[in-house]
Order: C-alpha cells, then structure tokens, then sequence
C-alpha cells in the first residue's frame, strides 16, 4: 500500500498523460441560505490504463464529481478536460458526440432496452450512431464478459450479473478513452458483484480501459489501483493498491 495523500495536484501541462482531469472544480447549487456547495474546488486526475475508485461520506460530492468529469453535468466554475479536450469548449453537439465516441457508462440500475436481445444492447450505442461495429473486437470483448452463449436473450431472460455483463460489453464496444461506473455492483449479490469487478479490473489490464467508479463498498473499491477519497465536497486523501481494510481504516477517519 502506497498512501499518496500528497500527491501533486494535476496540471495543464500534465493533461496529456491523462484520462480525465479536473483543475478547481466547482459545482453549486441554489443560493443565499439555500446554497449547497457538492464540488470546492476540486483537482484530481484518472491516469489512463488504470481503474480508479471514488469514494466518500453520503453527500460528500462522489456522483457530482463522476457525473461532471463525464459532460453528463456542467460545473458552475473551474475545468474539465477527456484527454486533452476542455468540455467547456464544446457546443452542446459536439459534447454529445465526444459523449458517444469517447466516454462510456455503466450505472447501476443496467439501463437495458428490455425488447432487445444481449447483443443488440451491445451495439445499440454504435448503432444510434450510424457506425458500423468492429466485429473482431466485439467478439473480443463478448468472449472477456463470457456471454458467448447468451446473446440472443433478452434482458428478462438474463440474471442480474448477466444484465451487467451486457452494460459493462456496451460501454466497452466503443472503445471509450474511459468508463463511468456509478455504484455498477449495487443492485447484485456480493458473489455476482465481486464477478463483476473482476471483470472490470481485467478490462483495465488485458483491453488497456480507464475505469472510475463510484462506489460506497469497500470491497469494491479493493479492486482498483487507486482510491479518491471526498468529504465536503473537497478531495481529502488518496490511496493506492488499497485493500479492504486500508480502505475501511481510511473512511473511519473520514468519519463515515
């Protein structure tokens, strides 16, 4: 275990080297006696090639973070940046293109279309898209999820682990620069969840994938290099090669 509390924050000059970057980020919502500040002035980076955990007290900004570094929100001050391309700079077209093309998602209610088959949820994104899907990596990363046999069935006729199976095979179909998992393990038992993580971690190593997920499971978050922690909307510690008692020990001292 290497504890990187005070790792460097990011930098323009180091966006290159990253998957996603966030330099001051900031997100408020209401006003006066209303206000509620989820982000303050966050800096944090996911390193391309590795599976990072976000993790934090309830409230503490972990989905608020996940979904403004994903363009699925938009921050009331600072910077975010996929690669090396500020979000901020894009008109409301162009972000939902670099949505389609470089980001991928996993949440965790599945999000299947349930008149689809296993393999149409697969392509379904490329072919909103109008692009023709590269078959061989299909069938490659049919064959990593292992639902070779399970393609022409249905959502209802697939087990939860199976359904998220399908949801981490779409996000992957594309060849996203980075997936956002939110809680991906949170509707399934823990046998079928740790399944699925073991997955993702593999993805990360044998299909070179950026992973971060948010997550309130210490177990879960085990299976990352690295762990984020927040707490009042602030990053307040970090964690690499954690385990599930590093983890737990470090969230005791969060107060959570």
């Amino acid at each position: 275990m290497l504890d990187t509390l005070d790792a460097p924050a990011p930098t323009r000059a180091g966006l290159g080297q990253n998957a996603a970057t966030a330099l001051r980020a900031r997100k408020v919502y209401g006003s006066g006696d209303t206000e509620i500040i989820a982000l303050d002035d966050v800096d944090v980076s996911f390193a391309t090639g590795k599976m990072t955990a976000i993790m934090g007290p309830s409230g503490s900004g972990k989905s608020t973070l996940m979904q403004c570094m994903a363009g699925l929100d938009q921050l009331s001050a600072g910077e975010v940046f996929i690669g090396d391309v500020h979000l901020s700079s894009l008109n409301e077209r162009q972000l939902t293109r670099l949505r389609r093309d470089r980001i991928g998602f996993v949440f965790q209610a599945f999000n299947l279309i349930p008149t689809l088959s296993a393999i149409e949820n697969i392509t379904l994104p490329l072919d909103l898209a109008g692009v023709r899907p590269d078959q061989s990596w299909i069938d490659h990363v049919v064959t990593a999820v292992g639902l070779g046999d399970r393609l022409r069935h249905r959502p209802s006729e697939l087990s939860g682990g199976q359904q998220q199976r399908v949801a981490v095979a779409r996000a992957l179909a594309s060849r996203p620069d980075i997936i956002f998992a939110d809680e991906p393990t949170g509707n399934l038992d823990s046998r079928t969840g740790s399944e699925i993580l073991a997955f993702m971690a593999r993805a990360v190593v044998d299909l070179d994938q950026t992973i971060v997920m948010v997550t309130h499971d210490p177990v879960a978050a085990s299976h990352a290099d690295r762990v984020v922690f927040l707490a009042d909307g602030r990053i307040v510690s970090h964690l690499d090669d954690p385990t599930p008692d590093s983890i737990l020990d470090r969230m005791r001292g969060l107060g959570n």
